[in-house]
This record gives structure tokens, sequence and C-alpha cells, in this order.
């Protein structure tokens, strides 16, 4: 039944984080880990899959047509009890199983299925008093009106009732970069710093172009004018808050980070500053999440479209002090046509004084926003979620007064065309090397650790996945692709060696903490890997927030 579906994608999580991550320097053999201790993600997703109900006190009666020859009255008040007891639970993104409890006398009978989206009916044969199962997967989004009509021809009688159920997963609207919340000047809140261990709230749904009943946004979080170490953690508010972090900072450091966040029934994003020192927040959005048909995700493996120290996809050099370039996504290198928007990941390198980069639609007027923030002579990387202009470029402008190196790699992109919905989760944490559980110790210097999130679930497509490298022994970047094993081939030990990535989702240097959110894709198995880039040891966190289902 679908209705295991999920249940059975949690199992393989669970189990496989128990006793299948494997990590390998990249020219030795993998060997299955006894790995981090198992994870139930079952309570985690459950939010999301709603159940929904009509009892059978809402079913309509009406006697049929009289047949031919005449219908006596005895045999038209027949059946009196007929009634129908619904109950639908969403299963998956798009899909529903739907329970269908007949009550009737011992009478043949017609049951019909009419799922509300111009589908051909279902139709079942049943006998007296008994329970259906059907189960359907909606092509789009949205909420629909599913009608079950029962006819007894012997009785001359039709029953119908009908009950409206909405789709579980979310689909993505692309929102000019705005500003919803600085500290340092009382946007979007009181002016001020938010306190060591306090919060501060952003209001999303209902503020500027954002509707109510947003599902879930994507921000860029920075955390400025720190003076201690510390970590801030994003959640819906009114929920409990994640023992996850988002950002991670030190003393006198500016960070930023990309988050998708579940929005608050309330419309409202918490932050909360888990530092032992206020600091000052900023919040800039880039797209939301709804319920409403709009743009699927389709994952990709990185694909590097920018880079300035060799003229990939913009002009040779670095790109000077408050100079912007453009570079066309939409119709190269697998990205096609049409698409809203894109995920990217962007690096600044050899920056020769500190500053930021913003990433911006194509031809767009340059916003206040920002997406990372460097200092001379740091690398430092940051996903980002842009809407591209009407002509499917996006622009990035170096705000510094020097120049700067930018490198711009492809995670995937959005589009009315793309089928994957975004299903959120309380956050979990997947993997800490640090665990004294995790047997391994920490990611080896150009090694991996493979994950298997969703093996044997190919309606899975990608991850919303926090990583995190700490206690860096030297310095190195991180790169996250799908691996080209099966579960099985790790188990029996018949494993191909993945191929070496080459794009970076984050940079650090030694003694650093260093977070960056990662929309993984899952590839063909359902594998992740993480490869430690570097040549020194680093530990290494993974959380994960949600996932992109296609059915």
């Amino acid at each position: 039944m679908r209705s295991r579906r999920l249940v059975i994608s949690v199992a393989v999580i669970a189990a496989t984080i128990a006793l299948a991550p494997g990590i390998a320097q990249a020219a030795e053999p993998v060997a299955p880990g006894v790995g981090a201790p198992a994870v139930d993600l079952t309570k985690a997703a459950a939010p999301n899959l709603n159940t929904f109900k009509s009892p059978a006190e809402r079913s309509v009666r009406k006697a049929l047509p009289g047949a031919k020859g005449g219908v006596s009255a005895q045999q038209a008040a027949g059946n009196p009890d007929l009634a129908l007891l619904l109950n639908a639970a969403a299963t998956t993104a798009h899909a529903f199983d739907l329970e269908t409890t007949v009550i009737s006398a011992d009478s043949t009978l017609k049951v019909t299925v009419d799922w509300g989206d111009g589908s051909t009916p279902d139709g079942m044969d049943a006998h007296g008093s008994t329970v259906l199962k059907s189960s359907h997967t909606y092509a789009r989004l949205g909420r629909y009106t599913v009608k079950v009509t029962v006819t007894d021809p012997a009785n001359q009688a039709e029953v119908v009732n009908d009950f409206e159920v909405m789709t579980a997963g979310s689909d993505f609207v692309a929102h000019t970069p705005t500003r919803l919340l600085d500290t340092r000047d009382g946007t979007g809140t009181v002016r001020g710093k938010v306190p060591a261990y306090g919060s501060t709230h952003v209001k999303v749904g209902g503020n500027g172009a954002i509707p109510e009943g947003v599902t879930a946004v994507a921000l860029n979080v920075t955390v400025t004018n720190t003076t201690s170490g510390g970590h801030i953690t994003a959640f819906a508010e009114e929920t409990e808050r994640p023992t996850t972090s988002n950002v991670n900072f030190e003393a006198g450091q500016s960070v930023p980070n990309l988050v998708i966040v579940p929005v608050g029934k309330n419309g409202y994003v918490e932050l909360a500053n888990r530092g032992s020192e206020s600091v000052d927040l900023i919040a800039d959005v880039t797209g939301y999440f709804t319920r409403t048909d709009a743009a699927g995700y389709t994952p990709m493996t990185p694909v590097r479209f920018v880079d300035t120290r060799e003229g990939l996809g913009t002009a040779p050099g670095q790109l000077a002090g408050q100079k912007t370039f453009g570079t066309k996504i939409s119709g190269l290198r697998g990205v096609p046509e049409g698409i809203t928007a894109v995920a990217l990941n962007v690096t600044a390198t050899n920056p020769r004084e500190a500053g930021h980069l913003s990433v911006f639609p194509g031809g767009g007027n340059v916003p206040i926003t920002s997406n990372l923030n460097f200092t001379a002579g740091q690398t430092i990387a940051n996903s980002v979620i842009v809407p591209v202009g009407p002509d499917g470029t996006i622009d990035v402008r170096n705000g510094a007064w020097a120049g700067t190196d930018v490198i711009v790699d492809v995670v995937g992109y959005y589009s009315t065309d793309s089928k994957a919905a975004y299903m959120g989760l309380k956050p979990v944490r997947l993997l800490d090397t640090r665990d004294p559980r995790w047997t391994h110790g920490p990611l080896l210097g150009r090694g991996y650790i493979w994950q298997a999130l969703s093996a044997g679930e190919p309606g899975i497509a990608g991850y919303v996945l926090n990583a995190t490298v700490t206690n860096t022994a030297g310095a190195g970047f991180l790169s996250v692709a799908p691996d080209p094993n099966t579960l099985e081939q790790y188990r029996e030990g018949r494993r191909v060696l993945p191929e070496r990535p080459t794009a970076s989702t984050l940079n650090w240097t030694a003694g650093k903490t260093v977070p960056n959110l990662v929309q993984a894709g899952a590839g063909n198995n359902g594998i992740v890997d993480f490869w430690n880039q570097g040549w020194d040891k680093t530990d290494l966190v993974v959380d994960i927030f949600g996932y992109y289902e296609t059915n």
C-alpha cells in the first residue's frame, strides 16, 4: 500500500544510519561502518502528512430513476442504511491513500471515486458492508474535492459523500531579494542586538508580496557584530526549538547562511541566538514555498557556470569593486529555458579587502541584500536561491571597493515543469563525527563519507541539508555529490570508487567552524557522498531539514 511508502523510506534512513555509512580515503576500499546512531524520522515527517475524514452522516442519498418496467416502492425504500465513511491520508508530496467504508445491506454495489482533478474516476465492485482501499497521485499540488459514489442498482439507491483534501508538498515561488529583518537599524523588529540565548522574530506570511499561509521560506540569514562564538537556529515560531544549528560564528565574524525554514501558523520564523553574547541578525528573503501549484525543483550534480580566475561564464580577471557581471543560466549545461529560479553555490576567493557579494535577477535593480560576506584573503562559499531575469540570467555584484574572484556552481533549478515538491521535516541530526558512537573519527583528508538517505525510494529527488565542518586541522573544501553505488553494492563489498567531484560546497581554513546549506541531489540510488577535498582531517556535522519528492 502507498500508505507504507514513507514509513519504508524512514526505515531505510534509520537502518542505514545505524549500519551503513562508510568512510574512506579515495585510494582505499570503502568499508561499511557502524555509523551514527539511528534516527526515526516518522514523527518529524508526520506534520506534513495530514489526514482527512468525512463521516457517514455527511452521506447524501437519492433514489435512482425507475428501471424499465417500473420499480416498486418497497424496492426504492430498500437498503435504508446505505452510507459512506471516508478517510484519506497523504502518503507523499502528491499522493493519498483513501479508505472507503461502505455501510450497506447484503446487496451488490458499484463504487466510484472521482479524485477531483479531471482524471478518469476509479470504479470498484463491492457487496454489502465492506472496506475498500484506493490511492491516487495528483500531477499538480493543490486542494481537491474527492467524491465517492456508491450505487445499489437492485434497490435503485445511490449515496454520495465528498470532502476536500490538500496535497502535502510545497512548490517554490521566487521572490526578488528583499530584506525582512535587520536588527542594526530596526528593519522588521525593534532596533538592537539579539541578547545571549534570546530570539528575534521575522514576519514572513503576509509581509509585502508574500501571502499568508506559506509553508516555508528561503532566507539568507547573516550574523554580525559578534563578540563571542555561538550559533543561530531558525525554526517556525510557536514550535519547539530544534537542537540543530543553521549559522555558526566566532567572535568578530560576519557569517551568512541560506536557510529553508518552516513558517509558523502565525506567519513568523524565529531566529534563536545560542551564543553567550548578543549579536546582530539580518534576514533576506529570496523565495517561499506554498501548497498551491507553482514551481517544482530539479536537482543537478553540481555544474560550474562561472569562474573569474579562468574566464568561465564571464570576462577573465577579478570582479572589480562596486562592479557587476551578468551570466546566462537558462538553456546552458543541462538547465532548460523557462526556469523561474536557480539554486547556486557561490564562492568568493582571493578578495583584496573585506566586502560582500549580492546575487540578483539579471537586469534587475541592485538590492540592498547580500549573499555572502568576506574578509581580505578569505575563501568563503554560501548557498543561494535567486530568481532569474526575463532573459534567464543572474547578476553578481561585488560590494567591496577592491576586486575578488567569484565562482558560481549550479546545483539545481525551479520551474513549472519540474515535478519535485518540497517536504519539510522537523530538523534531525544525521551525522556527527564527534559523536563517540561514530567509531571512524574525523573525516580524513582526501576521503569521503557516504550516507544512504532514501535507498530504494526513486521518488525522492533531493535533500535540504546543512553541512558544518569543525575542528579543521588545515585548509580545505567540502564537496557533496550523489553516489553511483547502490546500498547493496556497499553492503556486499562490490562498490565502485565514486569519481571525485570538482565543485565546492564550503571552504575552510585551520581551526575554523564553517556551515553551509546543501541542496543535495539523490542521484539514482538515494546515497550522498561528503568529500573532504583538503589534505587534513576535519569533523563533519550533517543535519536534514527536508527533501524534494516527485510523487
